[in-house]
């Protein structure tokens, strides 16, 4: 007779009864931590206990989830609002009972190879103020060895149609901004946030990091190489329905890093890179019962970059990437 295994239960912790956090775990060792207060990834550890992700101080943790910086957010906004956008920050998640697996977010037995956590938001008459149009949105976090995947989908449940722009932005941590370069970006079009936003052509054959850098990279390819020189390690973005991405570092702008979430928190930029990708340059228009649906992937690969050029593409098919549907 074979021996059922026994799961063990998804623990949810408290923070000061504020909000509350969501904890998933993969047989491999890896770990992660989403928020339902906002939706937002606040850990994703490998298999060594090694912190991926750039997170303000733990001070922060213990006064509100809005103070909280870095992680992995959603920026959503209401296009030509932007005055009083719909803030991801303030808003409460819940599980996605309408899912097909809503409670697979259990701690793994041994025949299963990764964790993940379905949530659903529903705008509310409170959120309308701000956001006359009604609509639902929901996000599938999937934690695997070496991987973490996330799914948003918008659904347009209003009589008229409505225009959004849509973000995931990751915070990653990195063992020095200045031995870094991201590949992938090469000879596209760019707007400069630092010089009014205009338009740029990228020449360099990757981007490094000597100062402050904020660009929004148009109609990128689906695959992004993060190159960590000192860690001979590479974290590669593979995205779809999300053409644009944005790169950004403040440096040590004015003896004091800001960025357009507020201040960093804590978190020190010389050990951070924020790459977003999104929907930025031209806004989603969903018609009624219309639904948009991305996909955004981070895998860790390992790398034997000691000098010189490495090539994105070699690193790309080391990390055995393949097409995912959705």
């Amino acid at each position: 007779m074979m021996m059922m295994m026994k799961q063990t239960p998804l623990k949810v912790f408290d923070y000061s009864d504020r909000f509350h956090r969501i904890s998933l775990s993969e047989p491999g060792g890896s770990s992660a931590v989403v928020l339902l207060q906002n939706g937002r990834l606040i850990s994703w550890k490998n298999n060594h206990g090694e912190e991926l992700l750039s997170v303000s101080g733990g001070k922060a943790i213990s006064k509100s989830p809005e103070s909280l910086r870095g992680g992995i957010s959603i920026r959503f906004r209401q296009f030509g609002n932007s005055e009083t956008p719909l803030s991801p920050r303030k808003i409460f998640w819940s599980l996605d009972e309408d899912c097909d697996s809503p409670l697979r977010l259990l701690v793994p037995n041994s025949n299963q190879s990764s964790s993940s956590v379905n949530l659903i938001f529903k705008a509310t008459k409170e959120d309308k103020k701000m956001w006359p149009s009604s609509f639902e949105m929901r996000l599938s976090i999937s934690l695997d060895l070496g991987k973490l995947t996330l799914v948003p989908c918008v659904k347009n449940t209003d009589s008229k149609p409505f225009a959004f722009t849509f973000s995931l932005c990751n915070s990653l941590c990195v063992s020095d901004i200045s031995e870094v370069r991201v590949e992938g970006l090469e000879t596209l079009d760019y707007l400069d946030n630092l010089d009014q936003r205009k338009r740029f052509t990228e020449q360099a054959d990757a981007i490094t990091f000597d100062g402050e850098v904020d660009r929004v990279y148009l109609n990128t390819n689906e695959d992004i190489a993060i190159i960590d020189h000192k860690k001979k390690k590479t974290l590669v973005v593979r995205k779809e329905g999300l053409p644009d991405v944005v790169i950004w570092n403040p440096w040590n702008k004015n003896g004091k890093a800001v960025s357009f979430e507020g201040q960093l928190g804590g978190m020190d930029y010389m050990t951070m890179l924020s790459v977003c990708s999104g929907v930025i340059e031209k806004p989603m228009i969903l018609k009624p019962s219309e639904e948009w649906k991305a996909r955004h992937e981070i895998r860790v690969v390992s790398s034997s970059y000691c000098s010189g050029h490495l090539d994105s593409q070699m690193v790309l098919r080391e990390g055995g990437l393949t097409n995912s549907p959705f």
